[in-house]
């Protein structure tokens, strides 16, 4: 109850924000990642637009890739009406597809550039079971899988940008606090809906996907350490907010849970805080395997905090990229 009169009252937490902050606030006086370079997925609409615009405004380069090349130009053109002297790469991704991973990391490193921020933003609800081109449930294809083989490739090039700029690199998973609405074996539960249509349940594996970016977060941050990389990751839940994530599902019953829910909503530009907050303040330095909700750190559930299952996974997800999730999926449902 004192938690919910927080939130509503948008209190200040230990950070000096809270769910009332924007990301123009927890970004002042920034004038510091003028040097910066970020890649931001999802950036072509909701959170990962606002988070775009702010960065933007701040002086950082950005990459927009987006499986909607033309969308993201429109983004573009909309920071770049704000902000004219704005430095903004267009380039076509998506996530659900790891050849589309690999093609687009590959032209980003001919590009030369630096990589200081990584934010792994865009997510999708599949209200319809599909599958991805590669066999998996297309929810946690997009949301985590193709993040996973994104941060893989591009974790040499971040870490080499620290240790040339001394510079901290910062890698941004968004997850959602429902994450904590998933129990059981995640794994075999991915198997289920990746090949049996009838199993599909579209929030279930929406919570699954959500759980395993705080999975990755968690694992990911255990290897950057062993690996003395100067590059920490966190992992936020940006809050309830309206976005296109909603748009299979618009009409009378969305319109009336939103009106009901409309004092626990945040704003977008309050919605994208806890992202730019956790990309770029200095009170993060060296903070990386944690779980932050408006701007302050939290706990994930039970389950989520459970190391043993975030390396289950992590192990899980590099069989399938180099050996395929069919394989993957096979090896376990053998005797």
């Amino acid at each position: 109850m004192i938690d919910t009169l927080k939130y509503l009252l948008g209190s200040a937490g230990p950070s000096g924000f809270g769910s009332k902050s924007t990301a123009e606030q927890v970004t002042e006086n920034r004038a510091d990642l003028r040097s910066f370079t970020a890649i931001i997925t999802g950036a072509t609409s909701g959170i990962g637009a606002e988070t775009a615009r702010v960065l933007a405004k701040r002086g950082v380069r950005l990459i927009l890739p987006a499986r909607s090349v033309k969308a993201a130009e429109d983004a573009k053109a909309r920071i770049v009406s704000e902000c004219p002297d704005s430095e903004i790469i267009v380039m076509a991704l998506d996530l659900s597809s790891l050849n589309s991973v690999r093609s687009f990391v590959n032209q980003f490193n001919s590009l030369g550039l630096p990589l200081h921020l990584l934010i792994n933003n865009a997510g999708k609800f599949a209200h319809e079971h599909a599958i991805s081109e590669d066999g998996v449930e297309m929810t946690f294809a997009t949301n985590y899988l193709g993040h996973f083989l994104l941060t893989k490739l591009l974790v040499k090039t971040m870490a080499e940008t620290a240790k040339e700029t001394g510079v901290q690199g910062r890698i941004v998973n968004v997850s959602s606090s429902i994450h904590g609405w998933f129990s059981g074996d995640a794994i075999s539960y991915l198997a289920l809906i990746s090949r049996n249509k009838s199993h599909y349940d579209a929030t279930r594996a929406y919570a699954l996907s959500k759980l395993a970016n705080v999975f990755h977060t968690k694992e990911l941050a255990r290897r950057l350490q062993q690996m003395r990389a100067n590059v920490t990751v966190n992992c936020v839940h940006p809050g309830i907010v309206r976005t296109r994530l909603t748009r299979e599902r618009e009409g009378l019953l969305t319109d009336l849970v939103f009106f009901l829910a409309s004092k626990l909503l945040k704003t977008i530009p309050q919605a994208a805080a806890t992202t730019c907050y956790v990309a770029t303040h200095p009170r993060l330095f060296d903070v990386s395997g944690k779980y932050f909700a408006d701007c302050n750190e939290t706990s994930t559930s039970k389950l989520g905090s459970n190391s043993t299952e975030a390396s289950r996974l992590w192990a899980t997800s590099e069989f399938m990229i180099s050996r395929g999730p069919k394989a993957a999926f096979d090896l376990l449902q053998a005797p």
